[in-house]
């Protein structure tokens, strides 16, 4: 009877026990934990806070209601669960791991035939001024979102600054302003999101967040927290914030501490070096979740990219091979979506920044439009930006954001970069249609259309953040073409626009004269669609420099203002 260990109790370690119970019913399977709570839903955390789960324990049980507990994964899976038990030291030539139950303060050893590490990762916690004051959480665990959430009740928090504008954080800074809790956001980077986002969409990410009443610091670095017992104030290098709730969500380091002292192999990111069956340097080990890195799957180089998808991936590919399989993990695309209130974010593969940095050649397109027919009822405008080899036309990443559906167009993206795919094969992709569900073609295969028109030369498209650039630098040499109606340029307009043309695309071929043909023009329209049009009729014409505002006004991450 083959005797296997497993060393954490959350996501990767319960998932690698229960897929080697399918595939092994006479294994020996003890799991520890040195928490109190096994098998919860840590990314739940930040709906139950902002009331969205009314019951944390909801993040603990099966969708059958069965508490996921010690006496479950007994009875139901035949699996034992430690709990308040923690390994402190692995003996690899003898097979034992030392334990020490937390409650007693008593030491064993367990012997494994095999051995799976899921150990997870930490929060970063800067040891700056003031961070052992109360109510500062990192939000990591059940207790932390209790405490939160009870704060909340009882009517005890009057501030609250969140310091990182990642996943974590801005979930939770939307979470509180459910509470209409005032809501400071302060992150260091220049922009919102800033491990996986590129400007113009980050752009449009804090637009949003600024008019839902989150204020939002960026370029700013936290320097300590003022307070007695309870911390009443963030310092930061630009000013005093005052704050009586402050949640740390900048980052997260994998436990790889028993990894090391075991002699274990530690990658390049400092997490644990696994191969393609998750197995460790040592043939007898597995590790998975967030202690070890991962492969991403389009640059083949390491990442550490903890993800509560990826270590259930993880549990099934070890659970596997503890019972004699070789099955493979192939890697990660950095998948990510974000809710805040109406508006939805999300980013699969490498960002324009990643391409770059990667040395790609690539192009870029952005679009924007109706997530279905926009004579459809709950039709929503939403941007995609799609980033493509060059050369290859291999899809090397997509993001997109608004308040329509967007996880179906990343994940629709994510399929074909795991397949390797091209732009011709995002437009290719038979997808479902209906109107209650997209249009006849998906806001995807139009992003991919819009590459394939530039590659063609037939879209002289720019990006907003090019845009502002030319707006700002050379006002006098360059013209804004407004082809929007009269009655949508009433209710808004570009702010600091000096040099714009206000001629309706309907009414643009009796008004060539007004323009001049040697001008560079920036046609542009609530969405672009306009714009393109009025980028042919104007090259049509014989207008010599003519480019397409990507994304319109939908996609103008600056300030605007209402029209005249």
């Amino acid at each position: 009877m083959q005797k296997i260990l497993v060393i954490g109790g959350v996501a990767a370690g319960l998932k690698s026990a229960a897929k080697a119970r399918r595939c092994d019913p006479q294994a020996s399977i003890t799991v520890l934990e040195r928490g109190e709570i096994v098998s919860f839903g840590a990314c739940g955390m930040p709906y139950y806070v902002g009331g969205d789960v009314p019951d944390i324990g909801a993040l603990m049980k099966t969708p059958a209601g069965n508490m996921r507990n010690a006496d479950y994964f007994k009875n139901v899976k035949d699996i034992t669960v430690r709990t308040q038990t923690e390994a402190v030291a692995i003996d690899r030539r003898a097979k034992t791991v030392t334990v020490k139950t937390l409650t007693s303060g008593e030491t064993e050893i367990l012997p494994y035939d095999k051995l799976v590490i899921a150990t997870g990762a930490s929060p970063v916690k800067p040891a700056l001024p003031g961070i052992e004051l109360e109510n500062i959480y990192t939000l990591w665990h059940p207790n932390d979102a209790k405490a939160i959430r009870q704060g909340l009740e009882r009517g005890r928090f009057a501030n609250a600054v969140i310091i990182g504008a990642g996943l974590i954080g801005m979930e939770m800074a939307e979470a509180l302003t459910l509470w209409e809790l005032p809501v400071t956001v302060v992150e260091m980077k220049e922009q919102v999101f800033p491990a996986f986002l590129d400007p113009e969409i980050a752009g449009i990410v804090a637009k949003y967040a600024a008019e839902t009443g989150i204020t939002l610091l960026t370029g700013e670095r936290v320097q300590g927290f003022s307070g007695e017992t309870g911390v009443t104030a963030v310092e930061t290098d630009q000013r005093s914030i005052p704050a009586d709730l402050v949640i740390m969500a900048v980052g997260a380091r994998p436990n790889t501490e028993l990894a090391k002292a075991a002699g274990l192999t530690i990658g390049i990111t400092g997490a644990i070096a696994v191969d393609e069956e998750m197995r460790t340097s040592d043939p007898d080990i597995y590790a998975g979740g967030d202690c070890v890195e991962n492969v991403n799957i389009i640059s083949g180089k390491k990442v550490f990219a903890p993800m509560g998808s990826t270590a259930n991936k993880h549990g099934r590919v070890i659970g596997e091979n503890l019972c004699g399989s070789h099955m493979k993990f192939k890697g990660v695309l950095n998948t990510v979506v974000a809710q805040i209130h109406d508006l939805t974010v999300g980013k699969t593969g490498l960002s324009e920044r990643e391409a770059k940095e990667l040395g790609y050649e690539y192009v870029t397109a952005m679009v924007a439009g109706h997530d279905k027919p926009h004579y459809m009822p709950g039709a929503k405008l939403i941007t995609v930006k799609l980033i493509v080899e060059t050369k290859t036309g291999k899809v090397l990443g997509l993001q997109a954001v608004g308040e329509g559906e967007i996880a179906k167009r990343v994940d629709v993206a994510a399929a074909v970069l795991t397949l390797g795919g091209t732009v011709h094969d995002l437009f290719d992709i038979d997808l479902s249609y209906a109107p209650p569900y997209s249009s006849p073609i998906d806001n995807v295969a139009v992003a991919a259309n819009a590459v394939m028109n530039k590659v063609a030369g037939k879209l002289k498209g720019i990006s907003s953040l090019t845009a502002k650039k030319k707006m700002q630098n050379s006002p006098d040499k360059t013209i804004f073409l407004d082809v929007r109606t009269p009655e949508e340029c009433k209710q808004i307009c570009l702010a600091d626009c000096p040099n714009v043309k206000y001629i309706p695309l309907g009414e643009l071929r009796s008004h060539l004269e007004e323009l001049n043909k040697e001008d560079e023009i920036i046609a542009f329209c609530k969405i672009s669609l306009r714009g393109y049009e009025a980028e042919g009729i104007l090259e049509g014409a014989g207008f010599k420099d003519v480019k397409v505002m990507e994304g319109g006004i939908l996609a103008w991450p600056f300030p605007c203002e209402k029209g005249k």
